[in-house]
């Protein structure tokens, strides 16, 4: 095999025939490269709070003893919020209802927006339902879950050999 075939520059290139000339080409693909970037990085659906719809934001940590899920439920009150636990999921319901009156002189403003959300978050262990415990302050859900003595005996640790 000779050296100069697996040289790429003393080959001839072929050209190739992109719709450039059809300026219509040009433009679709100018706006999709539009869209497509302007909505990379939301990590919502485009118009997504217009539509009525309402995701909070929900951490869940665990140590040997409990699991504690905190959410962000901003402008919320304590009774628009559900919580339900079953054997293997914990559920966060509610209603955000938000409206807002303005008025003036010259003008008379009134917005309302409204939206549901439910959040399923699944429990990897046995959780005692009765000492259960949620509390809201300040717009944050608080849920505190303890496991139970079955399912803390049943953590293992596994060492981490070195090689």
């Amino acid at each position: 095999m000779a050296i100069k075939s697996l040289m790429p520059f003393g080959k001839r290139s072929v050209p190739v025939k992109h719709d450039d000339d059809n300026p219509f080409s040009l433009l679709r693909r100018e706006m999709d490269s539009l869209f497509d970037n302007f909505f990379r990085g939301f990590d919502m659906e485009p118009f997504e709070g217009r539509l009525g719809t309402f995701t909070p934001r929900v951490d869940v940590t665990e140590n040997d003893k409990e699991i504690r899920v905190s959410a962000e439920l901003p402008g919320m009150d304590e009774k628009d919020i559900d919580v339900s636990l079953n054997k293997d999921a914990l559920t966060i319901r509610g209603e955000k209802k938000e409206e807002r009156e303005q008025k003036d002189r010259d003008y008379y403003r009134m917005e309302r927006s409204y939206g549901s959300f439910s959040r399923t978050v699944p429990l990897s262990a046995e959780i005692e339902t009765d000492k259960a415990e949620a509390t809201f302050k300040k717009g944050v859900l608080s849920i505190r879950l303890p496991k139970t003595s079955k399912a803390v005996a049943e953590t293992k640790k596994i060492a981490v050999k070195v090689e």
